[in-house]
Order: C-alpha cells, then structure tokens, then sequence
C-alpha cells in the first residue's frame, strides 16, 4: 500500500473576488520507505502540496490518503491529532526554539502532541541526537550551534514521535553545499534503517541528485515524474 496517494487533487484559493487554482487535479504516489521531491519554480504549488499532505490545510477537491488515512476531511482537531502521530516536519529556516537548549527542541513535540513517559522521551531524545551526532551539544542552545547542527537537530527532532514520514520545505537552502549533503547522509540513513519517507519540496539540486523519484511541478500540474539517483553521497 502506498503511504502517500493523491487522487485529482485541486486547491483553490480565494482572495476577495479573485480564484486563484494553486493545485489543478494533482495525481501521484508515495511509497513507504522512499525518498521524493517536489521541484518546481516559485508559485509552482510546491508549498501548498506539502501542506496539504501535512494536514496543515485542506484540498477543495480529490481525495488525499496518508498511512491509510484519509486526510482530506479530517477536523481540524482530528489533523492536528494525525500530525503529531505521524508526520514529522523540517524547515529551512530550522523554527528552532532559542529559549530552549537542543535537549529541549527534540523533547518539544513530546511534550505537545503525545503522553510520553518521561523515562522513554530521554531514551528516545538521547538516542537520536547520537544518530545525528548532536550528543555533545544537547545541552547548547541553538545561537551556540551552527546551521548545520540546527538542521541536525531539526531532523531529530522530526524523528522525535516516531513518525513514518517527513515532509521538508527547502532544507538545505540555507547550508553550505558541504552541509547540506552531511543532512542528506543523515536523512539517508534515518530511511535505511528505521523505514522513513521523505518528501522533499526543493528547487536545490543537491537534493534533487539524491532523492529516487522527482516529480516536476508546473503552475499547478504535475508535468513530469523521473527517476532520481537515490544513492549516498558518501
């Protein structure tokens, strides 16, 4: 079964008397385990794509499956309910709390969205920020690290609630080519061995080099699907 499966998905947005068609009968699959991007110029529908699958908005028509939930007519209660059971989100510029240390980033979507034994979150938080070897900083906070580290810890953070899949708008734009390709490593290895998907709305090619399917967004339309190299970079 696919983890993502879109179906004609359209959204439209209004702005006073003007209809503005972000997305216009979008078709595509997911698969779990997998590593995809959405690529397309600025106002392609990258975006909105992603916040349709993130349960952060809703479509105005088609039909929209996640982990075999049908996400289109979620209740707002029900989607953010749905999030922080199994999406995880990274962003560009990190959203990294700076009144917290990186320890407390990680713990944050813990402490939110599930009721977890506070024994667990450490052997989940500790264990993971070994993973993306953030360990010795755990107890910095996010003005002492570089960017690099915060997209580290952003990933761990994403990971925090065992989520199935990541969806992560432009997360190497702001990194250094170097950087960016350590992140991938990381997020490489999260798929290899604990079955996470990622779902990548880039226009960054170190990304587009990595990932194994890419779909080509044009004013709306999906207008291209290809076979990327998904290997690693090192």
């Amino acid at each position: 079964m696919s983890l993502i499966s879109a179906q004609d998905l359209t959204k439209v947005y209004t702005l006073g008397e003007l209809q503005v068609e972000a997305l216009k009968s979008v078709s595509f699959t997911v698969e779990p385990s997998s590593f995809v991007s959405f690529v397309g110029p600025s106002g392609s529908g990258k975006t909105t794509l992603l916040n349709l699958v993130g349960c952060l908005d809703r479509p105005t028509s088609g039909s929209l499956t996640v982990a075999g939930a049908d996400i289109s007519s979620l209740s707002r209660r029900e989607a953010a309910d749905f999030r922080g059971k199994n999406l995880g989100f990274i962003f560009q510029d990190f959203n990294l709390m700076p009144v917290l240390t990186v320890y407390e980033n990680v713990e944050y979507p813990l402490l939110v969205v599930q009721n977890v034994a506070a024994a667990e979150r450490k052997e989940r938080i500790l264990s993971l920020l070994d993973t993306v070897d953030m360990l010795d900083q755990k107890d910095k906070y996010p003005d002492q690290i570089s960017g690099g580290q915060k997209q580290r810890v952003a990933v761990a953070r994403a990971l925090v609630t065992n989520a199935s899949l990541v969806l992560a708008d432009e997360p190497t734009a702001n990194l250094d080519s170097k950087t960016a390709f350590m992140v991938i490593d990381i997020m490489h290895k999260m798929k290899d061995e604990l079955g996470v998907t990622f779902v990548f709305s880039t226009h960054d090619r170190k990304i587009v080099s990595e990932v194994e399917t890419i779909y080509t967004l044009t004013d709306g339309m999906i207008t291209g699907k290809a076979a990327g190299k998904g290997g690693r970079h090192v």
